[in-house]
């Protein structure tokens, strides 16, 4: 016999309140809870605070196309706001935790507006408690499984146990391996490229080793918080090119003076600096003393800075 607070929540899951569409009611709040579900079995989700950030959002895109077959139009941000109104024995379950001085008193439809709005979401104590027992988390999943995507839910199932989907596709992509399928697609929605730029600041400091590449610096804390940024050689304005070849491992004050063109990178990966400097160059820290040095580099010859970027940096923005 399920224990009670399991039993409740089962019977909120299986009741959802579904928008009705001329495709059938919609599946966007299912799909939302088995996306948060699967990041807290993985750790994503460590702690009760459900960020809108890529690993979600992507999380969320690749569970709608291993289960959605109506032309239901795909939306993050629409069960993110309006789950809020679901209850269990009269009780909401989800909630929204503003970022200091704002509100969120409507459904945002833009990603980029909801993650800065936002500071995160959250499950009531005891759905949390549920979610971290891996008997009924998994009693949970199948129920939202089995009420709603029974003739899809396969799909889903094996494409998690083989490693594929989405997620894996877009990192594969930026990553430039020559397994990627998707390398052809030229047009992404707003969410493809919030996604895509996740990845891409998780992916460059992973690749430098979590160091900073003209420098060695490595700073992080017990609280994930990592201080090496994944900076654009081109800028991503200028060239749509998220690609992993198009990023270097910066620490912030590195990152800052690259972007001004005060610091570039030679075509034999040595760090130029600019004549335009001015700072106190007895400093332990001057950035002169860079001039010269050869940048820290991925493991991968292929994940290098590509040499017509920093070709590119060196034209348009290096001040000589």
């Amino acid at each position: 016999m399920l224990n009670p607070a399991l039993q409740k929540y089962a019977k909120a899951f299986a009741r959802l309140k579904r928008g009705g569409t001329k495709y059938g009611a919609a599946p966007h709040k299912p799909i939302l809870l088995l996306s948060l579900i699967e990041l807290i079995e993985k750790g994503v989700v460590a702690d009760n605070r459900v960020f809108a950030d890529a690993q979600l959002v992507g999380t969320f895109k690749e569970n709608w196309l291993l289960l959605v077959t109506t032309p239901h139009q795909e939306d993050f941000t629409q069960p993110f706001y309006y789950l809020q109104n679901e209850r269990a024995e009269g009780q909401g379950y989800w909630f929204l935790q503003p970022v200091p001085g704002c509100q969120i008193n409507a459904h945002i439809k833009s990603v980029n507006v909801l993650a800065s709005v936002c500071q995160y979401g959250y499950l009531a104590a005891d759905l949390w408690l549920l979610l971290n027992d891996a008997v009924s988390r998994n009693h949970l999943k199948q129920v939202l499984l089995n009420t709603y995507f029974a003739e899809t839910k396969n799909n889903l199932l094996h494409a998690k146990q083989q490693g594929q989907g989405y997620l894996i596709e877009q990192t594969l992509d930026l990553l430039e391996e020559p397994q990627a399928k998707y390398k052809h697609i030229s047009k992404y929605t707003e969410e493809d490229v919030f996604v895509r730029n996740g990845l891409f600041k998780r992916l460059v400091p992973r690749l430098y080793q979590q160091q900073c590449s003209f420098t060695g610096m490595s700073l992080g804390s017990i609280y994930r918080h990592s201080f090496v940024d994944a900076c654009h050689i081109i800028p991503f304005s200028h060239s749509h090119n998220d690609k992993v070849t198009n990023g270097i491992a910066l620490c912030p004050n590195m990152h800052r003076a690259f972007d001004r063109g005060l610091l570039s990178i030679d075509e034999n990966y040595r760090i130029l600096v600019s004549e335009h400097l001015t700072e106190d160059r007895n400093h332990p820290y001057a950035l002169s003393a860079l001039k010269g040095r050869k940048i820290l580099l991925p493991q991968q010859q292929n994940h290098y800075p590509a040499k017509e970027a920093l070709e590119w940096h060196r034209e348009k923005l290096y001040k000589r």
